[in-house]
């Protein structure tokens, strides 16, 4: 008699192991994975994908097997086993009364054990470990067990369902496969941990994802670096310009650079013939430029930029002055990094030296510091800029040599470490930080 229960034990068992297996496998099986088997006639992946429009159905179904299983196995197993163990405790010489505690206690440890590792454990892991080919072989007896079970599973569902929404929760048959441009970038985060992507396409793909979360006033040229043109100015001036700055694009401003009224691009200049450089103005030549408020998301900025011929925007701030500008190449290197063409001196914001640290432009933001000494850079609060942070930590404007400590998480190795991050004001452009020296330094403050 003993010997057909345990059997019956150990088909519930494996029953047990089926809904676990089902239950891990359809919550962490791939999607489009499924639907490009099922696209190249995968009948078994058909019915996983089934199984996978009800997912929330399917679940409870496993639920109820794992608890009708797991009952019935405690209620049936802990008895014959401890009958079978009771003759050869008493064989021991246990007394009787001794021996059936004893078996009690140990068939139940023996039990749960046995349920624990080939009921729960093994499937469990197996599923995770290989959820499409597990979700492939039990999705049958999953969906089937869920139809027989369909009226009490009704019931159950659509108590738990009142009981979600009296609490103000509306429930989901279906997971959800959308995912937030942060989640995503968590997951290209640890794709790149695992080797499945290159640091360069890690980089170039998160950068892709969080382009939008971004705004004008992270990515601008800020007004102090911006070289300005006055409607009067003549052509030949424009000349001038472009030979001492490099660049081919200059705002027109009328009484001061809170008052843009259009933008000239070098090419203008090369139609105006020679003889006439010297007396038409700027003004005339100039185009309208588009407008955009610091705050708009770079989404929006690449639309306006798109249908702009001149490729360029006046930034405006919250109070209609002007904040800065912004070009094409600008949203461009917010995807692929810096882009230095000829005109550029190479590598301008920052610099590695001889002893290991970094000088580094004021006008970086935090995020691009984090990026470039592969640390977590604290970001300001009311500031966007290094040079911002630094001021917005000590309290003041600086002078040449104020520092401030950060402590950052260095990812350079293979675990994230504490470091303290010495940021050093090295340069000043009038009250503007310019450039920065940074270095990591232990606690004794040296390199």
């Amino acid at each position: 008699m003993e010997a057909a229960l345990l059997l019956f034990v150990v088909l519930l068992i494996a029953a047990n192991g089926v809904f676990v297996a089902a239950e891990f496998s359809f919550v962490t099986v791939d999607r489009p994975t499924v639907d490009r088997a099922v696209e190249s006639g995968d009948r078994r992946a058909a019915r996983l994908r089934q199984g996978l429009r009800g997912l929330s159905t399917q679940m409870s179904g496993a639920q109820l097997g794992i608890t009708i299983t797991s009952l019935v196995v405690g209620f049936i197993a802990e008895p014959a086993v401890a009958r079978l163990l009771t003759g050869p405790l008493a064989a021991l010489g246990l007394s009787e009364s001794a021996a059936l505690p004893i078996a009690l206690f140990l068939a139940l440890m023996l039990t749960t054990g046995f349920q624990a590792v080939f009921g729960e454990l093994v499937p469990k892991n197996w599923a995770i470990s290989q959820p499409l080919r597990v979700g492939r072989a039990v999705a049958g007896l999953q969906i089937g067990f869920t139809r027989a079970a369909g009226p009490l599973l009704k019931v159950l569902h659509g108590s738990a369902n009142k009981v979600l929404r009296l609490i103000g929760i509306e429930p989901r048959e279906e997971l959800t496969s959308a995912r937030s441009p942060q989640e995503l970038a968590s997951l290209v985060t640890r794709s790149r941990e695992f080797g499945a992507l290159d640091d360069t396409t890690a980089t170039l793909v998160t950068r892709s994802i969080l382009f939008g979360d971004r705004t004008v006033a992270d990515v601008m040229t800020p007004r102090p670096k911006v070289h300005f043109l006055n409607e009067k100015d003549t052509v030949n001036d424009v000349i001038d310009l472009v030979r001492r700055t490099g660049h081919a694009r200059f705002p027109v401003i009328s009484a001061n650079p809170d008052d843009v009224v259009g933008v000239v691009h070098f090419r203008q200049v090369l139609g105006v013939s020679a003889e006439d450089r010297n007396t038409v103005t700027v003004g005339e030549i100039a185009r309208p430029a588009p407008f955009v408020p610091d705050t708009l998301d770079l989404d929006a900025v690449l639309e306006v930029l798109r249908d702009s011929p001149i490729q360029l925007a006046v930034v405006i701030d919250e109070y209609g002055g002007t904040a800065g500008l912004v070009t094409l190449e600008d949203l461009v290197e917010e995807i692929v990094g810096e882009i230095v063409d000829e005109q550029d001196p190479a590598n301008p914001d920052y610099l590695r030296t001889d002893d290991g640290a970094w000088i580094l432009s004021g006008l970086l933001r935090p995020d691009e510091v984090s990026e470039l000494l592969e640390m977590d850079v604290p970001q300001g609060i009311q500031t966007e800029t290094l040079g911002g942070l630094i001021i917005e930590t000590i309290g003041r404007l600086p002078n040449v040599g104020d520092s401030i400590v950060l402590t950052c998480a260095d990812r350079r190795g293979d675990t994230p470490t504490e470091v303290d991050l010495a940021l050093t004001v090295s340069r000043l452009d009038g009250r503007r930080i310019d450039m920065v020296r940074a270095r990591v330094v232990n606690s004794a403050g040296d390199l």
